[in-house]
């Protein structure tokens, strides 16, 4: 046992100088005066992009828990991060390409994904199918070689700037809801589709609603097979729910403590009470980024376990509870927001993802509010959570083996 203990960590030591020589290459190149998709292009073909996923595919073919000493190595560097920028891309699409999709899929995509050379969006959710996405009513009606899609998406975080999106349809509807359903790409720039704002309590949109008419997608665009669909938008809210989680990490959310932290000290009030509330706040952030440590190296070709909803379940309530303690630290200045202007960000949740000079602390406590919906409720996330991890009964669902065009819709 002790041999096979010191191979290990040898082996994990070889893996470890590796990665620092690489990393150092790819930072021997950086210039901060750049376009930082130019590093982001060198971490990708240095494997450092996703370091798990297949060498030639922006991995090294290494434990993803690997993938915490790079990415805290480049931000110390001052390298800015691209999940703010490609969410859906970075942290669900190349996950679900490399799960799912074909070895062309994967060379024309994952380099421009983490590059942000092409913007993704999730399109799930629609007004009749949101917590149970599986009975979506959006249809894909096959023409040759091409898909013929109608429907209506809502909520697509930054739609109105992506180049891509993920896109799940029925295509079969006599058959039950689950199985009825196959998985896309298509290009958010093709002729039918349509992209309107969603105004939020902030003022800005960053959410959409999409209007899909007509749009003809090749069916190369399909990832996995007719019908499997069900499969592979699975693998991809799990990976949305390890990706939420994965926020909480300084290393990728600019260190929302440090900003409590920031405030605490300029109020210079010393009551014990408070000082509590500080203290409790950090517990949390440092208890999160360890589970959600946890839950990336369990996670397996773009297939997580349910340890990511327990990341959100966590990360939800606690952005709620630290943006609260802020604004109670703002004092009267809380009440004051900086504008209400209708904008369209090019970036998720800039108020609470963005560097320190973009934050807003204000407009983040009124973005925190929905990110118990967001990603999927806390309510579903509870649900994952006892039937996969407590091993507790399923909901009942009088419909689940119904075809899904005899299923009563309003």
């Amino acid at each position: 046992m002790a041999v096979t203990s010191a191979k290990v960590a040898a082996t994990r030591g070889g893996e470890v100088e590796r990665l620092g020589r690489l990393i150092e290459q790819v930072l021997a190149r950086h210039d901060e005066r750049e376009d930082p998709s130019l590093t982001w292009g060198a971490m990708y073909d240095a494997g450092l992009a996703w370091v798990d996923f297949p060498e030639g595919r922006g991995g090294l073919g290494l434990s993803p828990d690997l993938q915490e000493l790079i990415d805290r190595r480049f931000v110390e560097a001052g390298v800015p991060s691209n999940i703010a920028r490609n969410m859906m891309g970075v942290g669900m699409a190349a996950p679900t390409l490399i799960a799912f999709g074909t070895d062309e899929q994967q060379q024309q995509h994952l380099r421009r994904i983490f590059t942000c050379e092409d913007i993704w969006c999730q399109m799930f959710s629609e007004p009749g199918a949101g917590s149970d996405i599986a009975s979506l009513s959006t249809r894909a009606v096959r023409d040759g070689d091409e898909w013929v899609v109608n429907g209506q998406k809502v909520w697509t975080t930054i739609a109105h700037v992506a180049d891509k999106g993920l896109l799940l349809a029925r295509s079969d509807p006599d058959v039950p809801k689950h199985q009825g359903l196959t998985y896309f790409w298509i290009d958010m720039h093709s002729p039918g589709v349509e992209v309107r704002p969603l105004r939020q309590l902030t003022g800005e949109a960053e959410f959409n609603e999409v209007y899909l008419t007509d749009v003809r997608v090749p069916d190369s665009g399909r990832i996995g097979e007719v019908g499997q669909g069900w499969a592979v938008a699975i693998a991809t809210l799990m990976n949305e729910r390890t990706m939420l989680g994965r926020l909480a990490d300084p290393s990728r959310s600019g260190n929302l403590i440090d900003h409590v932290l920031d405030l605490w000290v300029d109020k210079d009030d010393k009551d014990p009470l408070l000082r509590d509330r500080v203290v409790q706040v950090w517990i949390e952030d440092e208890i999160i980024r360890l589970l959600m440590m946890r839950a990336e190296s369990l996670r397996k070709q773009g297939t997580p376990g349910p340890e990511s909803s327990l990341g959100k379940v966590a990360v939800s309530p606690h952005h709620q509870r630290l943006f609260g303690l802020c604004m109670d630290l703002l004092g009267p200045e809380a009440m004051l927001i900086s504008d209400y202007e209708m904008r369209r960000p090019a970036t998720v949740s800039p108020a609470i993802l963005g560097e320190a000079d973009t934050s807003d602390t204000q407009k983040a406590f009124l973005t925190a509010v929905g990110a118990t919906i967001g990603g999927g409720t806390t309510e579903i996330a509870k649900n994952v959570i006892g039937e996969r991890v407590l091993g507790l009964p399923k909901e009942p669902s009088v419909d689940r083996d119904l075809p899904w065009s005899q299923v009563p819709r309003n």
